[in-house]
């Protein structure tokens, strides 16, 4: 039976990508969900780029937009580099791209600009890298960058109190909208956990890559999951960004 697999916030961890898709070892019918933040990290943003692309190939692949990967769209589209984004990991990317031609940055750029801000499967599933506010899912965001920011989302299943039904008044729309609901964008570090966490029918799958933590990939039906070494252990000479 093919697998569905959601994927967490990469950040420039080549290395700890292709040991987690060693462990998960998709095959040709199974579909890769990439939850966005491929870049601004550890040193191999551009070549997670490329990799990506190579697996699109061979895969039923969807590739999530995420914050990070929207600053690096807009640089490599000739805006001037945001002085946040340079501090939060981007110039670890711009440095990965020194040895591209501006002929490999273009194919890139139309990698970038094709990756979604979310997608709803059949069943009902959201998949969005941050999250949304509108009570009408994010179709109805007034802002689009929401689906790359959002937090309010994630913060509000998990401190929800259980004891609160959802025929209740009180029970929040936003989380009626969907079965379930796959994010990463807010590291479960912040938490002090490393495995994925879930908020009622919300769960994280950003499991502090960038940082301390490891990379993580999910069986969505099953809720089984695999994970990298700690990427700190796969680039021993480097921050990633951490300070």
């Amino acid at each position: 039976m093919a697998r569905t697999f959601v994927i967490g916030d990469i950040h420039g961890a080549l290395k700890a990508l292709e040991q987690v898709l060693g462990k998960i070892q998709p095959a040709a019918a199974d579909t890769l969900i990439f939850l966005g933040d491929y870049v601004d990290g550890w040193s191999q943003s551009a070549q997670v780029i490329d990799y990506l692309m190579q697996l699109d190939k061979q895969y039923s692949c969807i590739f999530i937009k995420g914050n990070h990967d929207a600053w690096c769209e807009s640089w490599l589209m000739g805006s001037t580099p945001d002085p946040t984004w340079l501090f939060n990991g981007g110039q670890a990317t711009v440095d990965s791209y020194a040895s591209y031609s501006q002929e490999q940055k273009n194919i890139h750029i139309a990698f970038y600009n094709a990756m979604k801000e979310y997608v709803i499967d059949t069943e009902n599933r959201l998949f969005i890298h941050a999250g949304f506010t509108s009570m009408h899912g994010p179709a109805m965001e007034r802002y689009e960058a929401s689906t790359r920011w959002d937090r309010t989302l994630w913060e509000m299943a998990v401190v929800m109190d259980t004891r609160i039904k959802k025929d209740s008044k009180l029970f929040p729309k936003r989380l009626l909208l969907y079965n379930e609901i796959f994010i990463g964008h807010t590291p479960t570090l912040n938490y002090d956990a490393d495995v994925p966490m879930q908020g009622c029918n919300v769960w994280n799958v950003d499991t502090g890559a960038a940082f301390y933590g490891k990379l993580t990939a999910m069986d969505i039906a099953t809720k089984k999951f695999w994970q990298s070494d700690p990427v700190q252990q796969l680039y021993p000479n480097e921050k990633g960004r951490n300070r």
